[in-house]
């Protein structure tokens, strides 16, 4: 018999119900009561307390083939949720524990112990293992120094530089020893974070003109890394303003997730060949190897109040999908959040 707490009958928990046709609608979506059941052996019941929602997700509501398995109409979608245990089969965990999984989108998750993680409350708010010190956080961590081998001395350029990956980016390449950290955001508020908060030396609204000149005033002297969370328009800048053996790290294209049409940019590709540049996708699964050394390093950074991040929390898991569409127009700053806790 698993030990147990109070196991509730029922919870809710989010379906997709029809793929969606360029931006989601709300009726793409469904939030069902289903059974609550004990855990099978080696399994553990966690009531979920912070789940996150990620910009990867909406490639996933679509029925092609990618990195990660599309999902499936009339079952519960998943994504990255901390909980806490009130059921446990499972050797190691314990009733109380709480832990890192992956079956967000549901009030109560019945998860294999082997895929979850423990977390400590003490060492740091548990919404920050969804973040900061989660995936999005590894994921900065993991493409500013593996995938771009950004060095001392390098000028950096990040888009979508207020959001959960893009201002722990900037961040980690200042404390490394950049030259010029320059962003993009989607207001004034923004930018403003972002030089005022976050360390940045420049950064601009990409929607009060066009990419390309606020890049070259912010840059003048040309950028090393660029870390691309947006595509593009973005790109294309990117591309004319890298120096000589540049790099890129392709995280994300935000702005094509939702269109029907493939974008006209970059239309520059060609600089490719005479820069030398190097553009290389990344998919955070692939430096799991780096996960403790991260950990330490940017703990180390947060204790020491050597780095900032902000969390925008939505309210209840009715309202998780409002806080999905929310973070794919850009209103959240920094990490997007669900807080499942009264």
């Amino acid at each position: 018999m698993p030990a147990t707490s109070e196991i509730p009958a029922t919870g809710r928990e989010w379906h997709l119900v029809a793929r969606p046709q360029g931006w989601p609608k709300p009726e793409d979506f469904a939030l069902r009561e289903t059974p609550v059941t004990e855990p099978g052996p080696g399994q553990v019941l966690v009531r979920n307390l912070y789940m996150s929602v990620d910009p990867y997700m909406r490639g996933r509501m679509n029925d092609v083939k990618s990195y990660a398995p599309p999902y499936k109409l009339d079952h519960p979608m998943d994504g990255g949720a901390v909980g806490q245990v009130i059921a446990s089969a499972a050797d190691g965990v314990a009733v109380g524990d709480h832990v890192l999984h992956f079956g967000g989108w549901r009030e109560y998750a019945r998860v294999d112990a082997q895929h979850a993680v423990k977390v400590d409350p003490a060492a740091a708010p548990l919404s920050a293992y969804l973040g900061v010190l989660g995936m999005t956080g590894l994921t900065a961590y993991a493409g500013l120094i593996e995938v771009a081998s950004f060095k001392e001395g390098d000028a950096l350029f990040v888009s979508g530089a207020a959001g959960a990956v893009g201002s722990q980016v900037g961040q980690i390449a200042k404390l490394k020893g950049a030259s010029r950290v320059i962003g993009s955001a989607g207001s004034d508020d923004k930018v403003r974070l972002l030089t005022e908060e976050y360390g940045f030396d420049a950064a601009f609204n990409y929607k009060k003109g066009p990419v390309a000149e606020q890049l070259k005033e912010a840059a003048p002297d040309g950028i090393d890394v660029y870390f691309d969370n947006v595509g593009g328009e973005h790109l294309e800048a990117a591309i004319g303003r890298l120096n000589v053996h540049g790099r890129v790290t392709v995280c994300g294209m935000i702005a094509q997730y939702n269109a029907p049409e493939p974008p006209a940019a970059p239309r520059n590709l060609a600089l490719v060949i005479g820069k030398r540049l190097r553009i290389q996708g990344m998919l955070v699964n692939d430096h799991q190897h780096l996960q403790q050394q991260f950990v330490e390093e940017v703990g180390g950074w947060l204790r020491e109040g050597k780095l900032h991040y902000r969390e925008t929390v939505v309210k209840g898991v009715d309202n998780a999908v409002d806080a999905f569409l929310g973070m794919l127009r850009g209103e959240n700053t920094g990490k997007m959040i669900v807080s499942l806790t009264d």
